[in-house]
């Protein structure tokens, strides 16, 4: 990490990304006093700027800062401000971007898409985020940003930012997370790896993408909580085989295997993914590479690329016949709807209870049997 550059949060929280980054600075230079004053002076109050729509969430932001010798330029390191309206608008380009969620309206802020800037208009937030961060970063920066799956197989608008995104910055790594890491209890996120500009040239602006590489730490890992905490143990196989170039050009091999990786049943038919590995033992593979024309050709530019089996999935071929699901389904409805009304009259609301089966028998069709 090159502490001359311009760092960027796109949605800011309390700024635990850019104190982060701050703290491996300083841990490189001597708490800062290795580089001149001049590079100081730029260091504590020009290197990070943020954007907080929440004004108690920015004030708790600039006061962590400060607390860590963050000092920002006159409204702070952290700005208050919609970075999908004007002050997204107006930021400057930054070397570097990291964001992670939250991305819906918060209490407190009005999140609003008012942008004119983005190519591809939509109501979906992280669509709208992701487009602010790749366009946003300089000719050959950087970008790591956490998102939902449902970014990643979105089709219309989503299909089109995606397509935009590789074609503008080179999309290099994907990280499948384990649920509940982000977002709420098993919510699947992933983290996206970006620069601007192609590999062999950063001002490159069509055609950027050529390789993306997919580390699956998703599949047959814990449920990561309180009981079981998600540490940096959990990330070293993947630094491992990410490489110490931070822009994802460090030589690469496909093939990792930790976590159990070789005991994970595998159906190479199943996928995509697997119909041309004749390698057993790469198809259980967590590190994997695809190219931009496999993803576009057989993917139709989704990045919903998975190729393990979870050991608690169900397989659609050993699932009864669909009437027999359906009939089950309305067998514990009707069982439900039996308690529900038994309970209903133990605590005396009988006509309530009348009500509510007259309402069922409608919507049914049911006659009552007085009129048979």
């Amino acid at each position: 990490m090159d502490w001359a550059s311009n760092f960027r949060g796109a949605v800011h929280g309390t700024a635990g990304f850019l104190i982060a980054a701050d703290r491996y600075i300083k841990e490189q230079t001597d708490d800062l006093f290795d580089l001149e004053a001049r590079d100081q002076e730029f260091q504590k109050n020009r290197a990070f700027v943020g954007v907080e729509l929440v004004p108690g969430t920015r004030r708790l932001a600039l006061m962590n800062c400060l607390l860590h010798g963050m000092e920002g330029d006159n409204e702070g390191v952290v700005h208050l401000g919609n970075t999908l309206g004007d002050a997204g608008k107006s930021l400057a380009k930054a070397d570097v971007i990291l964001a992670n969620p939250p991305f819906g309206t918060a209490k407190g802020g009005e999140a609003s898409i008012t942008r004119d800037d983005l190519t591809y208009k939509t109501s979906n937030k992280q669509l709208a985020f992701l487009q602010h961060i790749y366009r946003n970063l300089k000719p050959g920066g950087r970008a790591a940003v956490v998102l939902p799956d449902n970014v990643l197989f979105e089709a219309g608008v989503g299909t089109e930012v995606r397509r935009d995104l590789m074609d503008k910055c080179n999309l290099h790594t994907v990280l499948r997370l384990p649920t509940g890491i982000f977002y709420a209890q098993g919510v699947k996120t992933n983290v996206l790896f970006f620069t601007k500009g192609s590999a062999k040239d950063k001002y490159q602006d069509t055609g950027c993408t050529d390789h993306v590489w997919v580390y699956d730490l998703r599949t047959n890992m814990p449920s990561f909580g309180k009981r079981t905490p998600f540490g940096e143990q959990h990330l070293k196989p993947f630094e491992a085989v990410y490489g110490e170039d931070p822009n994802g050009q460090s030589p690469r091999q496909e093939g990792e295997w930790s976590f159990n990786a070789e005991e994970i049943a595998v159906d190479r038919e199943a996928t995509d993914e697997n119909r041309e590995v004749d390698d057993d033992r790469l198809a259980k593979s967590r590190w994997r590479c695809f190219s931009r024309e496999w993803i576009r050709d057989t993917k139709g530019d989704s990045l919903d690329i998975s190729w393990l089996k979870d050991k608690n999935s169900i397989d659609a071929a050993d699932l009864p016949a669909p009437e027999v699901l359906t009939g089950e389904a309305m067998s514990e409805l009707v069982q439900a709807l039996g308690e529900l009304d038994g309970l209903m009259r133990e605590l005396g609301a009988e006509e309530e209870a009348d009500g509510q089966r007259l309402l069922i028998a409608e919507s049914f069709n049911f006659k009552d049997e007085s009129e048979q």
